[in-house]
């Protein structure tokens, strides 16, 4: 690209550090360089850079499992972040147990720049309250430790319903697979719809999953022979555009609303009504983004109606209105920007 004849370099990639804990998950280690490590920009140019830090000087990590890893960076490396991860540990000794960090994590998180956007997965969120980043904030953790998390730490307004929590520039996510969606997250925060779902793809994952924890909590095994809500979803999928009512989707499933509500909030840990609210959200962030068309069209084509209508799902479920949304992606699609970065406009939790 280039401005009045002069050449502008291309932007430099978004800096995520991850930090490696003694008694690390390996695979949620892993997590944020599969996720970050895949997108790319229209020039085949990485958006991220992902890198592996320690609170030690570089040298071997223990994990949970049978090996451990070698970390070639120590945690000088925290203060070139632009986004800072920290996975879960087994062996965070007085983080867990008592909610005070070590010396060597304190020293380690010191070196993390003001402005620089955190985020956990699973037991990682311990880390990020224990060093005050969560006080009078909203988080989340897997289901099995949102109590002790909110006992260890009442200034935390814990919520462990869903899969992860967006505040802006501190985000937190349930156990293990929740990091994979708290990462598509960030990256479809930062460059829109079109990238992550494309992540996904090549990941082999869902670009969004519905629902919460809810759904994952141990409770009785409901009778197999039980028909599920999924031919409903299905056709609802098909006909966002046009009016759905509840009873159309008891209908499909040939169940009275009031069963169908009971099932569907079991399967999917939401209502049916939030459930296709978030689908024609993700419908028109796909429009917005992918189309030309007018912001009128898209709130009819979406299932909303009318564009104030669309205009109010989009500003409670993302923070912005659908032509800042659409100026703001459309911009980097045609390769004008870079993205939204650390700056990104909250979307809340999901």
């Amino acid at each position: 690209m280039s401005l009045l004849g002069q050449d502008i370099p291309p932007q430099a990639p978004h800096r995520v550090v991850v930090l490696a804990l003694d008694g690390l998950l390996p695979f949620e280690l892993g997590i944020p360089h599969r996720i970050f490590g895949r997108p790319k920009d229209a020039a085949g140019r990485p958006l991220y850079e992902v890198v592996t830090c320690s609170v030690r000087p570089p040298g071997p990590v223990e994990t949970d499992a049978d090996f451990a890893i070698m970390v070639e960076h120590g945690p000088e490396t925290l203060a070139t972040a632009d986004t800072v991860i920290v996975p879960a540990s087994y062996e965070l000794g007085p983080v867990f147990e008592e909610g005070v960090l070590t010396e060597d994590l304190a020293a380690a998180l010191a070196h993390v720049r003001p402005g620089t956007r955190l985020a956990s997965i699973c037991t990682g969120v311990y880390v990020l309250a224990a060093a005050g980043f969560l006080d009078g904030r909203p988080a989340t953790t897997h289901w099995a430790d949102a109590d002790r998390l909110q006992r260890l730490f009442p200034q935390i307004e814990v919520d462990q319903e869903v899969l992860f929590i967006d505040d802006g520039d501190v985000l937190t996510s349930a156990g293990v697979a929740a990091g994979i969606d708290l990462c598509l997250h960030m990256v479809r925060r930062d460059h829109g719809t079109a990238v992550a779902n494309d992540v996904a793809r090549r990941t082999v994952v869902p670009p969004h999953r519905d629902g919460g924890q809810a759904q994952y909590i141990e409770r009785p095994v409901p009778d197999p022979q039980q028909a599920t809500t999924t031919a409903a979803r299905v056709w609802a999928l098909g006909r966002l555009h046009e009016p759905i009512q509840l009873r159309d989707m008891a209908e499909q499933e040939a169940m009275s609303v009031r069963t169908f509500t009971r099932r569907f909030r079991e399967e999917v840990g939401i209502s049916p009504g939030q459930w296709l609210a978030q689908q024609r959200v993700e419908r028109a962030r796909h429009l917005l983004e992918s189309s030309d068309l007018s912001v009128d069209q898209i709130a009819r084509d979406a299932g909303f109606g009318t564009a104030q209508s669309m205009r109010q799902h989009l500003q409670a479920a993302l923070g912005v209105t659908p032509t800042a949304y659409r100026r703001t992606f459309r911009t980097f699609r045609t390769g004008d920007a870079g993205g939204l970065g650390s700056g990104a406009t909250p979307v809340g939790r999901t």
